[in-house]
């Protein structure tokens, strides 16, 4: 009975494996100009403007547009050890300040993302933190998003940078 089995998977084998056909239709054309690899951005010296909704706000359009599977991940430049460091808070971020809580945030879409400022007193007496700000933009497309047992959005800029193997020294600045 073994052999015989033995038999019948060898022959189904040989006949699955042997099989050929047509080629079958060339795919869909790519995007042209999309790279799936991450990219790293920098907002420099931008100020907050308050909007229709009395809400302070960056808001930029992403050209191109990202894959809905993308993650964006945002870090404000809260100070610099020298002129070539610079110290990278991830947002969103709550200061704690004598006048009371000021929070950093953003949200994301295929086409932009806008990064928010609010607080529990009248922000706008502490324009060090609404005006010449700096921040950086991390695209992470979607298949490196499960790489890591860690969440992106815990890490610190070095860390996901070094984690998800991104060459941050050709950071394209963004009008």
């Amino acid at each position: 009975m073994k052999k015989i089995a033995l038999l019948l998977a060898s022959v189904c084998s040989l006949i699955l494996n042997s099989c050929e056909g047509p080629e079958g239709p060339q795919g869909p054309q790519g995007n042209d100009g999309y790279s799936a690899e991450s990219e790293v951005f920098e907002l420099r010296n931008v100020n907050f403007s308050l909007d229709a909704n009395n809400e302070y706000t960056i808001y930029r359009a992403l050209d191109p547009q990202i894959l809905l599977s993308d993650n964006i991940i945002i870090y404000r430049m809260s100070g610099t050890i020298n002129s070539q460091t610079p110290i990278w808070q991830p947002i969103p971020r709550t200061l704690y300040l004598n006048q009371g809580e000021l929070d950093y945030d953003y949200d994301f879409s295929r086409v932009d993302f806008t990064i928010y400022a609010g607080g529990n007193y009248n922000i706008s007496t502490t324009p060090n933190y609404l005006y010449n700000q700096t921040f950086r933009i991390v695209i992470i497309p979607g298949y490196l998003s499960n790489k890591s047992s860690v969440d992106p959005y815990d890490m610190d800029y070095k860390t996901l940078i070094k984690t998800y193997k991104i060459n941050d020294q050709k950071v394209k600045v963004l009008p």
